[in-house]
């Protein structure tokens, strides 16, 4: 099973400071950067080929890389154009999704406990969808609808005539056994010759579950703790609301 961590981009939304902007995968909770805590849960759930799409500031990322020493290879891939959409970061990583074997691909930016990560990783080679169904109504979550335990919705807005029994957030980590991996590689890549490689790549892997070509289970972790950090009160709240619920890392134990 290979993972591979999406990283590239400049994180506006974050407000950092002009001059002092960094990848978010560096923002640090508890002493631990967000980029560690993925490395150390991977490290745990024995995930250790790891493929890291970065773009903007790829040194900072790699000195953190050399700093936590992790003991297995790290695979870097350069989106020069990281100020796009994430569909062309995913299309750089095309090589790691194609040469065989589980794929997980993860946002960067999410800090989560490993009752996350567990149901992700577990079990023989799977398509795998990741549900939160306490979640804040908005337009920011990417919802995820099912009927019958089937996927029939993934985007931030759902259509009024819709008909699903059961909604939730998607959490930015997916699963993807070799075959679906390779047609996924297909479409990021009809995205960007179609012109469209500033959509988020979650568009993606919504045409993916609606062409129905593969079956996706999907594992519910309603009630583990986790954040994406967009914002800074995402910070705030990763801080005092989420670090407190998480259980040790592994090497804390």
């Amino acid at each position: 099973m290979r993972a591979i961590i999406l990283a590239a981009g400049l994180g506006l939304r974050l407000q950092q400071p002009a001059g002092e902007q960094f990848p978010k995968c560096l923002l640090k909770f508890d002493g631990v950067s967000l980029l560690e805590r993925h490395l150390q849960m991977l490290d745990a759930a024995g995930v250790t080929e790891v493929v890291l799409a970065l773009g903007f500031q790829p040194s900072l990322v790699e000195d953190e890389l050399k700093r936590i020493g992790w003991p297995h290879p790290v695979e870097i891939v350069l989106n020069p154009r990281f100020d796009l959409g994430s569909v062309l970061t995913v299309h750089t990583v095309a090589d790691a999704l194609t040469r065989g074997g589980d794929v997980l691909l993860m946002d960067a930016d999410v800090l989560y406990d490993e009752r996350i990560l567990r149901p992700l990783v577990a079990g023989e080679a799977a398509n795998r969808l990741l549900i939160d169904r306490e979640f804040e109504v908005g337009d920011e979550p990417v919802k995820l609808c099912l009927k019958d335990g089937v996927p029939v919705e993934l985007r931030k807005q759902v259509a009024v005539s819709l008909e699903y029994d059961t909604i939730g957030e998607s959490i930015g980590f997916f699963r993807l056994r070799e075959e679906a991996a390779r047609r996924f590689a297909e479409i990021v890549k009809g995205y960007v010759d179609s012109g469209r490689a500033n959509l988020p790549h979650e568009e993606a892997v919504r045409d993916l579950l609606l062409e129905r070509s593969f079956a996706f289970d999907t594992a519910d972790v309603t009630g583990a703790p986790w954040i994406e950090i967009d914002f800074p009160n995402d910070v705030a709240r990763a801080a005092a609301e989420i670090l407190p619920q998480l259980q040790p890392l592994l090497a804390s134990r």
